[in-house]
């Protein structure tokens, strides 16, 4: 991190960088205790769509680190952004939990399955076979696809589970119209985290655990990049990608003093 620009804005992912599930990360309390002290703008970032922003709050809490409402972004959110931002008070069939639904409401979008305008596809633990039929039909009929990430798996304490991109391409099999994903790797999820803290690229560092997602996303939308290895991309797997983060480091307590320096 030598360049001369400082650091005024941090985006940091969730999971892998701050928690394992319900288990805190070393150091991530500590880390979000500094961004606090520092004055310095800061949003988490996480393409998980099922739970709202109160709900994320929550599980943090619950794992000992104190992070406000209006400083968590979802790829629910970003959705919505996005949806309104193409189609003002349009309205759409949600195959998607509280997160995406509220966020959906919060900008004005009436939930139907009578010739919506759009096909909403977030992440569930219920999918319904019933739901995913309707969503291929109305599809069929003329509703624009859109997913609010690509991640096709996610982890959980009893083994991997299926995730958006798994029942998007089930979707896209059955109708031939592949989604338009809103959430990370697609820098539109930074821009719009940005321009809701009115914040700049070139003073903003993006802190993540994936080359594939929060790297990359971060790289195409003009961040500074730094890989944690706590998560999903291991310190021998960053050479085989063909672009590289700005800094890697051992986990996110590494970076505590780096927000004290840069504030």
């Amino acid at each position: 991190m030598t360049e001369s620009k400082p650091i005024h804005t941090w985006l940091t992912d969730m999971d892998g960088v701050l928690v394992h599930e319900e288990d805190p990360i070393p150091g991530a309390a500590e880390f979000i205790d500094a961004l606090k002290a520092s004055g310095l703008k800061y949003l988490l970032l996480t393409n998980n769509s099922i739970y709202t922003r109160r709900d994320l709050r929550a599980r943090l809490l619950g794992s000992g680190i104190d992070v406000p409402e209006e400083r968590i972004f979802t790829s629910a959110l970003a959705t919505a952004d996005f949806l309104d931002d193409q189609r003002p008070g349009g309205s759409a069939y949600v195959v998607g939990e509280s997160g995406l639904i509220t966020a959906m409401h919060e900008v004005g979008y009436v939930m139907t399955d009578r010739n919506p305008d759009y096909v909403v596809l977030g992440e569930t633990r219920t999918y319904s076979f019933e739901a995913i039929t309707k969503a291929i039909r109305l599809i069929e009929s003329g509703a624009r696809f859109i997913a609010t990430n690509p991640d096709v798996s996610g982890p959980s304490h009893q083994g991997t589970l299926p995730a958006t991109g798994s029942v998007a391409a089930l979707i896209s099999t059955a109708t031939g119209h592949k989604p338009y994903f809103v959430g990370k790797p697609n820098p539109l999820m930074m821009r719009s985290a940005l321009n809701r803290i009115e914040a700049h690229s070139e003073t903003t560092v993006m802190v993540g655990d994936r080359m594939d997602t929060d790297i990359v996303s971060g790289l195409e939308a003009g961040l500074r990049t730094i890989l944690v290895t706590t998560g999903s991309t291991r310190p021998e797997q960053v050479e085989r990608f063909p672009y590289r983060p700005t800094r890697v480091v051992d986990s996110i307590a590494d970076l505590v003093d780096l927000v004290a320096e840069r504030a």
